[in-house]
């Protein structure tokens, strides 16, 4: 099972409202400041991860007019595995994360 995460945290105070105005979609996870939380049963990173970066594009401006930067801002692979744990990520995924500064957390556990 993957679980991916988009998730902001921040000592800044704003409300769940805000972010929910500014991204353009409201958050379905209550342990942060905000976030969107994406379970399934198959790898789909690249799928995922663009859909993320969508969400924040072009509204870090906005973002920041709240006290929000980019390194408030993570994205997190959440990986339940038996035997052994492998990851690939492609380089063009890998360059657009790199591109917006924004933090890629992975957290495995053997089931």
């Amino acid at each position: 099972m993957y679980i991916y995460r988009l998730q902001i945290l921040s000592s800044k105070s704003y409300s769940e409202e805000q972010l929910n105005n500014i991204i353009g979609v409201s958050s379905n996870f209550p342990y942060a400041d905000w976030g969107i939380e994406i379970i399934q049963s198959g790898e789909n990173f690249s799928e995922i991860l663009v859909y993320f970066l969508s969400l924040l594009e072009g509204k870090y401006e906005k973002l920041e007019s709240i006290g929000i930067s980019r390194e408030n801002i993570s994205i997190w692979i959440l990986y339940e595995y038996e035997g052994q744990c492998n990851m690939e990520y492609d380089p063009e995924s890998m360059k657009k994360l790199g591109e917006s500064g924004i933090l890629l957390c992975i957290s495995c556990w053997e089931k």
